[in-house]
């Protein structure tokens, strides 16, 4: 990757020409050297007070044009990297662009707390719930802290520690789902790391009180599933969602990471793909360029998919119904896929 700055929109002073440094992906390159270009330009005219202003606006237009061309055509390997990006949008900053009030909750009760899987009591859009998500860190420190939000054990006990609560005292829970997978190393092993993502996922199953949950950014294997059993799923629009990574696929299949990009296509990873597969039930439109570009309105979005998935829910009735169309709707996923293929050995 390479170091660029983002111009302001079209039509938008730049001030003093300068924004945070913002990291240009490999396949971003065109766009990063029209930014170049308009930066350039705007130190020439506030140098040497020379109205530039028609060819700034071409440039901006010409810019707008290749980012919205870029972003309508990305391919699944190039949606895992923007899923990847370092500035985009993290757990803490949805609570802080989302949430009036945010109460965090601590500890398994049985071994520690895991910080890369974050609880709390959370008040947004008129609805209280119990809000979870995975944390990656926004900078080194935070993110060798938090295991780059690969979640140990304890993460996943203290998730569910709070979801019970949440059903004792009526909330819904809301869950963020931002993870490579769950942490594979040797403790995370003897504390029991497949019994409670296991545990989880049969009291998700049943919990009863409406559960939302979003794949914001990476969803990866059982790490995203530990914390994704709902009565409505969804992704954001440049997020991912696998049973396994397409590095950790090449790398069985080829022995390294030369077939990622490739891999990536196959597993049909994307939010289109599993949309149409019925793995999700909605995509959640990210502003031009992605989340990192305009968290503000990426927030938004997902704010009000929560608030009106979360009205829908509450209208369905009994708690009975809910738990019912909860687990038929995990159990009548690859029915398609089950069909298909008895259809062709009872042909063959």
């Amino acid at each position: 990757m390479t170091e660029s700055l983002l111009p302001p929109p079209a039509g938008q002073s730049s001030g003093n020409g300068r924004t945070a440094p913002r990291h240009i992906l490999e396949f971003e390159k065109a766009l990063g050297q029209l930014e170049q270009q308009i930066q350039e330009l705007e130190a020439v005219q506030q140098q040497k007070q020379v109205d530039y202003s028609k060819e700034l606006r071409q440039l901006r237009s010409n810019y707008t044009s290749l980012l919205r061309k870029t972003y309508e055509n990305l391919n699944a390997w190039e949606t895992v990297q923007v899923a990847r990006h370092p500035q985009r949008p993290q757990f803490r900053d949805y609570v802080e662009m989302v949430c009036s009030e945010f109460r965090e909750l601590h500890g398994d009760r049985y071994f520690g707390d895991d910080p890369a899987i974050l609880c709390g009591l959370a008040r947004f859009g008129g609805h209280k719930v119990m809000l979870i998500g995975h944390h990656k860190g926004r900078d080194t420190k935070e993110k060798v802290k938090c295991f780059f939000g690969l979640a140990h054990p304890e993460g996943y006990r203290k998730a569910l520690r709070c979801m019970k609560l949440a059903e004792k005292f009526g909330l819904a829970v809301v869950t963020l789902i931002d993870t490579p997978g769950a942490y594979p190393g040797i403790g995370a092993e003897e504390r029991g790391q497949a019994e409670s993502i296991a545990r989880n996922l049969r009291e998700m199953s049943r919990l009863r009180t409406p559960i939302v949950s979003v794949i914001v950014g990476e969803g990866g294997s059982g790490g995203a599933l530990g914390i994704g059993v709902a009565d409505r799923v969804a992704m954001m629009q440049f997020a991912w969602y696998s049973v396994i990574s397409p590095e950790a696929c090449s790398a069985i299949l080829f022995k390294g990471n030369d077939g990622a990009a490739q891999l990536a296509q196959s597993l049909h990873l994307t939010s289109t793909d599993l949309k149409q597969m019925g793995v999700i039930d909605a995509v959640i439109r990210e502003p031009l360029g992605g989340a990192h570009r305009d968290p503000h309105t990426a927030a938004h979005n997902l704010k009000q998919y929560i608030a009106k998935t979360l009205r829908e829910l509450k209208k369905r009735g009994k708690i009975e119904s809910l738990l019912e169309r909860r687990y038929e709707k995990f159990r009548n996923m690859g029915v398609v896929l089950e069909q298909t293929r008895r259809a062709a050995k009872a042909a063959g």
